[in-house]
């Protein structure tokens, strides 16, 4: 595993037209303040890349990959459905994700990353909104590992708000499990990132409800909130 320190010039925006998860995130994220935070649709957010939550095949056919797919164009899942079959053999795991160029001047880049497995799958007892927030933080290590500065700020919704139906509290905290994960540290591939943090799992599903619980390394102490 090689642990590299995140670009300082990342801006993180977490936007949502849900009040509830907007309020949850102001909660989870007090502690945070470098995360801008605020209600309105990811498609008037004006940064480098956005984070779209999707399942296994890349089909933006509900929630926020419908809208992003109404507004960029149906060749942006054409893009993303190419990169699933390329680097995953056509099938996207919770707990990874794939970065393409959007095809437009903002954003830049959009990246993919699964909360379900198929279209409209309930995941509210899972710990996918965390594997999916933190393979979101991978995929942007990698790109600016290609090219370097090229992701400098990066909006991200609710994820399994909407349609994975995941209760607000539990979105904002796994998510905030994601973001500090991989907020400083940068994967070598995806599979360390599900294995740290599925490890870890039976400390998170151990926490009290609303407690947000940090997920680290295993070369590094475990230390929680």
């Amino acid at each position: 595993m090689t642990v590299d320190r995140v670009q300082p010039a990342l801006r993180v925006v977490l936007t949502d037209i849900n009040a509830e998860v907007v309020e949850a995130w102001r909660a989870a994220f007090a502690d945070t303040p470098e995360i801008e935070i605020r209600r309105g649709s990811i498609l008037d957010e004006d940064v480098d890349a956005w984070v779209s939550p999707t399942n296994s095949r890349g089909r933006m056919d509900g929630g926020v990959d419908a809208a992003v797919k109404r507004h960029l164009g149906a060749g942006i899942q054409l893009r993303v459905q190419r990169a699933i079959r390329d680097r995953f053999a056509g099938s996207l795991p919770v707990g990874s994700a794939v970065c393409v160029p959007s095809g437009a001047v903002s954003p830049r880049y959009l990246i993919s990353t699964p909360t379900m497995r198929t279209s409209s799958q309930n995941v509210s007892e899972t710990l996918n909104v965390a594997l999916a927030c933190a393979a979101a933080f991978q995929a942007i290590h990698r790109q600016n590992k290609e090219k370097p500065g090229s992701i400098r700020s990066v909006a991200l919704v609710g994820m399994g708000a909407q349609t994975g139906r995941v209760p607000a509290r539990v979105c904002a905290n796994l998510m905030w499990t994601g973001y500090t994960l991989f907020n400083d540290h940068h994967f070598e591939d995806y599979d360390d990132l599900r294995s740290t943090v599925l490890a870890q799992l039976d400390d998170i599903e151990a926490a009290p409800a609303g407690k947000r619980v940090r997920i680290v390394p295993p070369q590094r102490s475990a230390s929680r909130r």
